[in-house]
């Protein structure tokens, strides 16, 4: 019976991920059709998806904190429940505003689930089958992904657009009906910090949306502006948690050397894998002609490779080095990246395909053990803010990658080879970081966080 229910459980969880990953990205394909339907311009119909990724990444880790004062599962289903009922609300969405406002809600919701994931994951998890668990998420993930473009364009053909943001609610219902096979650890009876919770908030906010500001036509110097504005709150941010015994910016667990270079590395693998994905589609149709429909048939061994390595890869991180299995996982990312900036000058499927398949199988075989590494070394009651952290270093990196490549779009070199070059050198330097989780004196806990924390070292 234990067996059916973490199985249930799992599939919960499942269905809560693969929300966020479908919501966020099956709205692309559409965003000419809402522009017209709604009489605005393009540029303004962006807002869609970057106002989602752009609460989401501000939400996350004041989400993950609440979830460890309220209940890990009541945040979850109270979260699936504000997405299920913003999703119906698209129906009524007859201005931007008001779409704008839905998209809000449902990242709220979204952003509910996904920050308390990892964490539960965990509790469902035996330690010694941790990094298995996380793969196969790393799988619904990437399932998701390259569903979700595909999807969108299907139900686009057959139905009005805001059936769009109502696809995924199903997912929230069956994640609700096996709500009672979820894990429930105890909550904490502390206090929440609305301080570092809006300061949080206010940081990502700031940053990103100046950077994003800067990049997509706005004044250089309000953007500027923004974006300092961003990183005093930043500063303010550290020096308030510093004094926090459970920050809601997880500062506690960045100040151990192995989370802080397993951050880091997280941070940039994403920065890379979005560099080449989104700057790649302009490559191939405007350099070598091919179709849309072409393209997206070349880009899909990427995400189906992850498919089959990233939950291979979390089962050897509960058995090898997460270090190890990451500084293998560059290296073949590196060589993956550097024939795609080298393809012949006239490429067939086959040239293009088995290189992505390489940066695929790369990726994959870094993102699942460098997971397993920060949650896994967390102590569990900080397990929620630790996978908060997760969740928060993708999105940070993919918004981050997006906007590296429309700068090199807007200086004229995001259609070449520069995009896969630019995304070689992120990949040296997070197999370096990764690489450098083998010193004992950096994987190894202090004193002090063995109080807390037993990692074993063969995690790293």
């Amino acid at each position: 019976m234990s067996n059916i229910r973490s199985i249930a459980g799992i599939a919960g969880l499942s269905f809560g991920t693969a929300l966020v990953v479908i919501d966020g990205g099956i709205a692309n394909v559409a965003l000419p059709t809402i522009a017209h339907d709604l009489g605005t311009d393009a540029s303004a119909a962006v807002l869609i998806v970057t106002v989602y990724q752009l609460v989401l990444v501000m939400a996350l880790l004041p989400l993950s904190a609440v979830g460890e004062r309220i209940g890990l599962r009541r945040l979850y289903q109270g979260g699936q429940v504000l997405f299920a009922c913003a999703s119906l609300l698209a129906f009524f969405a007859h201005s931007l505003p008001f779409l704008l406002i839905v998209r809000m809600l449902q990242a709220l919701g979204a952003g509910a689930a996904l920050s308390v994931t990892s964490a539960m994951l965990r509790t469902l998890y035996a330690p010694e089958h941790l990094g298995r668990g996380l793969g196969l998420n790393s799988v619904v993930v990437s399932a998701a992904a390259a569903l979700a473009p595909t999807a969108g364009g299907l139900i686009l053909g057959v139905a009005n657009w805001p059936w769009l943001f109502t696809a995924a609610a199903p997912l929230a219902i069956f994640s609700l009906a096996l709500g009672r096979f979820l894990p429930n650890p105890k909550p904490r009876a502390e206090p929440f910090d609305f301080t570092g919770a809006l300061l949080s908030a206010a940081t990502f906010g700031l940053i990103i949306g100046g950077l994003e500001s800067a990049v997509h036509g706005g004044s250089p110097v309000v953007s500027a502006a923004i974006t300092g504005i961003g990183v005093i709150f930043a500063v303010v941010l550290v020096r308030n948690q510093r004094r926090q015994l459970r920050p809601v910016f997880p500062v506690d667990l960045l100040a151990r050397p192995v989370v802080a270079l397993s951050a880091l590395g997280g941070f940039v693998v994403f920065v890379a894998s979005m560099t080449i994905l989104i700057s790649l589609p302009f490559r191939l149709e405007h350099s070598y002609g091919f179709t849309p429909q072409q393209v997206g048939a070349m880009i899909a061994p990427w995400p189906l490779t992850t498919l089959f390595v990233a939950p291979l890869a979390g089962t050897l991180s509960d058995k090898y080095p997460a270090g190890l299995l990451g500084g293998i996982g560059m290296a073949i990312a590196i060589a993956g990246l550097l024939t795609v900036a080298m393809l012949p000058a006239h490429p067939v499927y086959f040239d293009i395909a088995w290189r992505l398949s390489l940066c695929g199988a790369g990726f994959g075989l870094f993102m699942s053990p460098n997971a397993r590494l920060i949650v896994g070394s967390s102590p569990r009651e900080r397990a929620a803010s630790a996978g908060g952290l997760v969740s928060t270093l993708r999105l940070c990196g993919q918004t981050t990658g997006a906007t590296l490549v429309a700068a090199l779009l807007a200086v004229g070199i995001g259609g070449g080879s520069v995009p896969a070059l630019v995304a070689a050198g992120l990949a040296m330097i997070a197999g370096l970081c990764s690489i450098a989780r083998l010193n004992p004196a950096i994987r190894l806990p202090s004193a002090v966080e063995t109080q807390t924390v037993q990692p074993a070292p063969r995690l790293t």
